[in-house]
């Protein structure tokens, strides 16, 4: 066993003695809820942010509406980061504008659709506590391995696109 599995069994030890009899405690219902509400919290707080940005024309640089720097990667390294155009993509989904967010970074709509999934998912749980969150939740753990995969192929792809659309490489049709 190396260190870091020693480390994991250690602290899942301390959560099991600490902390999951009192979660045990809580009922089923109010579980659901605070899920829910763990769940609509940050993904509305994204959405909702995302609907008061304009999308950048250039297809990266939205963030900087938030207050937020330039974007260190890019201009360390001349290219994009792996999240470049994200916020851009996200404004544009928020907007309704499809093929302009698919466009700009296709990986963009994945993470968006997750986003909207994950709020509608915590709505239901907050108004109709079913334990839907415990079923996700199962069948990403069946399939954990598939599902990382899944999205580090999914970031690298769009990076790569990314990458190809800021060299000329790539063009978007209108």
């Amino acid at each position: 066993m190396n260190l870091a599995e020693r480390a994991m069994g250690r602290f899942e030890a301390f959560w099991a003695r600490t902390f999951q009899p009192r979660i045990d405690a809580i009922p089923t219902p109010t579980q659901d809820r605070l899920v829910g509400a763990a769940l609509v919290l940050p993904t509305a707080t994204v959405l909702g942010i995302a609907t008061q940005l304009t999308p950048s024309p250039t297809g990266y640089g939205t963030h900087l509406q938030l207050g937020l720097g330039s974007c260190s990667f890019l201009r360390l390294f001349g290219i994009p980061c792996p999240m470049c155009g994200m916020t851009t993509t996200f404004a544009h989904l928020a907007h309704l504008h499809l093929w302009a967010g698919t466009a700009n970074q296709p990986f963009g709509l994945v993470l968006f659709l997750l986003t909207v999934g994950g709020l509608v998912v915590g709505a239901l749980e907050l108004v109709s506590p079913r334990g839907r969150w415990r079923s996700i939740g199962r069948w990403i753990e069946r399939r954990e391995n598939a599902v990382a995969a899944f999205l580090l192929v999914g970031l690298l792809a769009g990076w790569s696109y990314k990458i190809a659309l800021m060299a000329g490489i790539v063009r978007i049709l209108p």
